[in-house]
């Protein structure tokens, strides 16, 4: 029997803690605690296989109702920010550092408020970064990985805790996220990235060879030689934290560059970290411009890895550029990437409209439409087309945008910055000039104030419309009506229209068109939904990612993702003397 394997076959008994915990259920924060004590100091007689499941659970999401403890913890800390503009230093080798390019991190729904000032680095101080992360790789692959673990979820549990509020406070105001869309991702999402991330780690290290007298072996999951870039997006403060964090928690050191739209609450996931115990060279804080910073890393002999959440074209220009390098580097790179998609619901005839209706209202609105996940197509039956029409109309007129900080009633916000405006307004424009387009719902936008851009849902005549083809990012939702007896062809149209493969959608009551459909769009979503929205996976519960030109499909959230993170070392010990070199059939 391999190592490890009467963990599953005899299991031992729990110790008090987590016998308690199996008992009631109960999700106290001491006895959550203590569990994660014992899971990562690897307690004689503490089988982790069999308690590491009951101990990490899904973060509870707060409802912030009128009167409660979070709403007012919430409000003081959105108070703290109002007017103020937070100072975020390069943090190159432990120390901060201030350069003269200085750049701004403005409101959405507010461009007036300069929410942080930060520097970009140059390249001497990305090389410099490169370095300080270099000089600690060694200790910190050797620092055994119970000890790595508990410092995640330490900082778990301060994101859980005390810390929960002002990094909620910094994704509203910077982002512009309401409430809900802070809580899922910055709290929530954030803490079980860390948590799940840390657990598999563990659970891992009891994936063991066999062994066969006289002899031992066992698998070393050393981190990747060198170091690990991670660049992350705007749009989830969560997704910057699992980038740089997750290659951390497996022993690499990481350079980070955070994303200008996102660099308040993306300093403040750093500053937890190293208040949980993060040692401060493992993580380097270094704000940049893209390309310089692509250009540096590229050119470092040492580029072990890239963590990318991104456009396609810069995906692609890493990617080639690292292949166009492959002579000057110690090792082949990982280079891991997520660049959205052009997801879809398909309506059959036989579809609730009522879950058609509001799961495509949430898919393709929440948050401004700008998730990777977000709904950008729609497929209806002429059947069902008049019913689902009007209920989407009244419902968009439902929608309340405008600033979610000073009312929580705000559905969603201004888009993320000037840059996004103006593609919404050229995606707006493209509409009013095409004669197969027709605007059902919205259609407006003014950045006098914020970026604002109205909930707008198209119909389209022509299926291969760039509008139906194209990411949009943005909340602008296209919509195609079929003759309801050709549904297969439009299956099929689904999969070939566009060269995505993130996230989508069928609904359907008819149990043989979902095994149908299930069958023609098997490669054109990573996560695929039966009468849900194409947003919302869940960490450790829905592995998010997809493939084709939607990124490299490796499923953060997942116990697969942190194994693309180690260089595994198979170790064979023989215990007797080898006393011959030759073999029994020479005589």
């Amino acid at each position: 029997m391999r190592p490890g394997a009467d963990c599953i076959a005899r299991p031992t008994p729990p110790p008090p803690a987590v016998a308690s915990l199996r008992a009631s259920d109960r999700d106290d924060d001491d006895d959550m605690l203590t569990v994660r004590r014992l899971l990562a100091r690897g307690r004689p007689g503490f089988c982790l296989t069999h308690t590491a499941a009951a101990a990490v659970k899904n973060e509870p999401i707060l409802e912030f109702k009128p009167g409660s403890s979070e709403r007012q913890a919430l409000q003081k800390a959105l108070n703290d920010l109002k007017g103020r503009t937070l100072e975020i230093p390069c943090v190159i080798g432990g120390e901060h550092v201030w350069t003269k390019e200085i750049r701004y991190q403005l409101c959405p729904f507010n461009h007036s408020h300069k929410v942080a000032k930060f520097c970009y680095a140059d390249k001497e101080l990305v090389n410099k970064a490169i370095n300080a992360a270099l000089s600690a790789h060694r200790e910190w692959d050797l620092k055994p990985i119970e000890d790595r673990a508990q410092i995640f979820f330490k900082a778990a549990d301060l994101i859980s805790g005390s810390r929960r509020a002002d990094l909620l406070a910094r994704t509203m105001v910077g982002q512009g996220k309401t409430v809900i869309q802070a809580e899922i991702d910055a709290a929530a999402e954030l803490i079980d990235f860390f948590r799940f991330n840390a657990k598999y780690a563990l659970e891992l290290q009891h994936q063991q060879p066999i062994s066969e007298s006289p002899s031992t072996n066992k698998t070393l999951y050393r981190s990747l030689e060198g170091f690990v870039a991670a660049i992350s997006p705007f749009n989830f403060t969560a997704i910057g934290g699992n980038l740089a964090g997750a290659p951390a928690l497996m022993g690499n050191v990481v350079v980070w560059k955070p994303s200008d739209t996102a660099m308040a609450a993306s300093y403040k996931v750093y500053e937890i970290l190293l208040e949980a115990g993060l040692p401060p060279n493992v993580i380097q804080f270094v704000p940049a411009d893209g390309p310089l910073f692509g250009e540096t890393i590229l050119d470092s002999e040492h580029l072990a890895g890239i963590n990318f959440t991104g456009s396609v074209p810069t995906f692609k220009y890493l990617w080639k550029q690292a292949s166009a390098s492959l002579e000057k580097y110690r090792s082949f790179p990982r280079i891991i990437g997520e660049c959205g998609g052009k997801n879809y619901h398909f309506v059959h005839k036989s579809a609730d409209i009522t879950s058609v209706v509001n799961g495509t209202i949430r898919s393709a609105f929440e948050y401004g439409g700008q998730k990777c996940s977000a709904c950008s197509r729609v497929y209806v039956p002429d059947t069902l087309w008049p019913e689902i029409k009007k209920n989407l109309q009244d419902e968009q007129k439902k929608i309340k945008v405008g600033n979610p900080v000073d009312d929580f009633e705000t559905f969603f916000s201004a888009v993320i910055d000037n840059k996004s405006f103006a593609r919404m307004k050229k995606w707006l424009e493209h509409v009013e000039s095409s004669p197969n387009l027709t605007v059902i719902a919205g259609g407006k936008c003014d950045d006098k104030v914020g970026y604002y851009v109205q909930p707008s849902i198209i119909e389209t005549k022509d299926p291969l419309d760039p509008i139906m083809k194209e990411e949009i990012f943005g909340p602008i939702v296209a919509v195609y009506v079929y003759p309801a007896d050709q549904y297969q062809e439009i299956l099929h149209l689904i999969d070939t229209s566009t060269p995505y493969g993130l996230t989508g959608a069928i609904f359907a009551q008819d149990k043989n068109v979902i095994a149908e459909a299930s069958k023609v769009l098997r490669f054109s979503a990573g996560n695929f939904y039966i009468n849900d929205k194409s947003t919302g996976s869940v960490v450790a519960q829905q592995p998010f990612g997809g493939a084709r030109i939607s990124g490299t499909n490796d499923k953060a959230g997942g116990p697969h993702y942190i194994l693309r993170w180690t260089s595994p070392q198979s170790v064979k010990e023989t215990h007797v003397p080898l006393t011959t070199w030759r073999y029994p059939y020479m005589g």
